[in-house]
């Protein structure tokens, strides 16, 4: 593990640990000191089926650099399956510091004409209902210390008309994306911050998309590492990024971007239809 550990004494729990960016995260926090809980089932692509020598396999790797991680293999995509994670944390450990919600999966929702109800509500359990339930559980235990660091793993799919993609991945990752804002405004006064993150990087998700249509099929597997995301997490989980909050980063290639809203009167659709109506 890595000789400065700016996270030493800190407490973590990373769901959707087990593979993939959540991996990268479990190690990126290990490695700047923190005890983290590495929390997976070990589900498939679809989000279906368990394997829970996925989780305990990161730990041993993380205990063999010199880190210290434990397991934890609940099924978080509910409120209540949230919350159970985080206080499994604070009875393992004493507290919570550290919450990175990484765990969910894209596929399933169906589409415009033909939405799958079950598929979308699925999508809406792991990635917006379980990340809801742990900041709670969260929020109720870092609040009493003045310090905490929440980072939500949302999507520049929800939000980009470049990339919309799938109806019930999207509208989830968007959901979470106003939810982050919301949780960073509760938590401004408490000493906790809550950002997003849009990440890119070649996992097991997206590997065969990336190979068959990104850079005629040459990825450059080196800048799309998730361990570059993961550098950007533990950094939000320092004390030195005690004044960011509400704020959501893209990382991907090598590059961090930060995505903002605004409105405004001066776009040309804004003056058009101001336009029409200001002449009836």
């Amino acid at each position: 593990m890595a000789a400065r550990q700016p996270l030493a004494g800190r407490v973590a729990l990373v769901t959707g640990a087990g593979r993939g960016i959540g991996k990268a995260h479990a190690f990126a926090l290990a490695g700047a000191g923190a005890t983290v809980t590495v929390n997976d089932i070990g589900a498939g692509l679809d989000g279906r089926g368990r394997d829970e020598t996925v989780a305990a396999a990161v730990v041993r790797q993380i205990e063999q650099l010199g880190g210290r991680a434990f397991a934890d293999t609940a099924d978080i995509a509910s409120v209540s399956g949230g919350r159970r994670a985080v206080l499994s944390t604070i009875d393992r450990c004493g507290r919570i510091d550290i919450l990175v919600n990484n765990a969910g999966f894209a596929h399933g929702g169906g589409t415009v004409a033909e939405p799958d109800e079950a598929g979308i509500l699925a999508l809406l359990q792991v990635h917006l209902m379980a990340a809801i339930g742990t900041m709670s559980a969260a929020f109720g235990d870092m609040q009493g210390r003045g310090w905490g660091r929440i980072i939500n793993t949302v999507s520049e799919v929800a939000l980009d008309a470049r990339f919309a993609g799938s109806l019930g991945y999207g509208a989830a990752k968007a959901a979470l994306w106003s939810a982050t804002l919301t949780a960073a405004a509760a938590g401004a006064s408490k000493g906790i911050t809550v950002n997003g993150v849009s990440p890119g990087a070649r996992t097991r998700m997206n590997e065969a998309l990336i190979d068959t249509g990104f850079r005629d099929g040459r990825s450059r597997r080196l800048d799309l590492d998730p361990a570059h995301v993961a550098q950007a997490v533990a950094y939000l989980a320092s004390d030195d990024a005690a004044d960011i909050n509400g704020r959501v980063i893209h990382v991907a290639g090598g590059q961090i971007r930060e995505y903002t809203t605004s409105r405004t009167g001066e776009s040309g659709l804004a003056q058009r239809i101001t336009a029409v109506l200001g002449a009836t």
